[in-house]
């Protein structure tokens, strides 16, 4: 009963982290492909591709639902996968949908047509991948109207957490905030659109301002799959181990996920 989560690299164990806080009965086989991060500067078709082959690995462990802990390739990869990838007895999901569902203040599963929210400014940090491809703004349309949406490509941002470097983070933090607030003075929202992002949320908070509401998404992700499990206990798949899975060289991505999550973590290779 072992579900997957995958990432283009270490961010995704933010998400990881927070659904076995959520549910820590349920074995998580994650996958980074770390030899081919980052995604955020990649062609829509390198990532559509390379985010299936990880899906399928995870499927061959057992992991019949699959969560893509990756804005870039939920952003890039995930509707065409299933419209054309995705068998009927898998399930693959994005982490766009909770995070909306929070800012709109929607219960999961709420399809009732878009109306009018209390968050009319939104501050958007991202991948430059994921802001090409307008995701968040396509969904976020189907739920809310109204709504001025100000989008701002981090480059470097996650290389700078990758590699360690805090401080280099913080700058480039600070700097993209700096742009986005020229064109966007007082956002009322900002979202950390990148499972990486949220290590440096104290960074985008302190660059903001204390008004500005910023949503992570790793907690609001847990608790849509625990709701989703609850509803579908089918996609709980058949895997029973849980495991970390690179592309990457296991010692060195070990060493750095270790730093990233300050406790011993293992990968091994994919």
């Amino acid at each position: 009963m072992a579900v997957g989560v995958f990432d283009s690299g270490l961010g995704g164990l933010t998400v990881h982290k927070a659904i076995q806080e959520r549910l820590p009965d349920l074995p998580l086989v994650y996958f980074g492909d770390s030899a081919h991060a980052p995604y955020g500067v990649r062609t829509a078709d390198d990532i559509y591709e390379l985010t299936c082959a990880a899906t399928e690995r995870l499927w061959q462990a057992g992991c019949d639902l699959v969560i893509l802990a990756c804005n870039t390739a939920s952003a890039a990869a995930l509707r065409r996968m299933q419209e054309k990838f995705v068998p009927a007895d898998k399930r693959v999901l994005g982490v766009f949908v909770p995070l909306i569902e929070a800012l709109t203040e929607r219960q999961w599963g709420d399809n009732s047509p878009p109306r009018e929210v209390t968050v009319k400014h939104v501050a958007l940090f991202a991948t430059p991948a994921t802001v090409a491809s307008r995701a968040f703004q396509r969904e976020l349309a189907f739920r809310a109207i109204g709504v001025d949406v100000e989008a701002q490509p981090c480059g470097g941002v996650v290389d700078a957490i990758e590699d360690g470097d805090e401080i280099l983070a913080e700058a480039l933090v600070t700097s993209h905030v700096e742009a986005l607030k020229r064109r966007m003075p007082h956002p009322e929202a900002a979202i950390l659109g990148c499972t990486h992002y949220p290590l440096m949320q104290d960074a985008f908070q302190r660059a903001l301002g204390p008004d500005v509401t910023v949503y992570s998404q790793a907690s609001l992700v847990a608790e849509s799959l625990a709701d989703y499990l609850q509803r579908r206990p089918e996609f709980r798949g058949s895997g029973t181990e849980t495991g970390f899975l690179t592309t990457g060289d296991p010692a060195r991505v070990s060493t750095k996920a270790t730093q990233f999550l300050r406790r011993r973590i293992n990968f091994t290779a994919a």
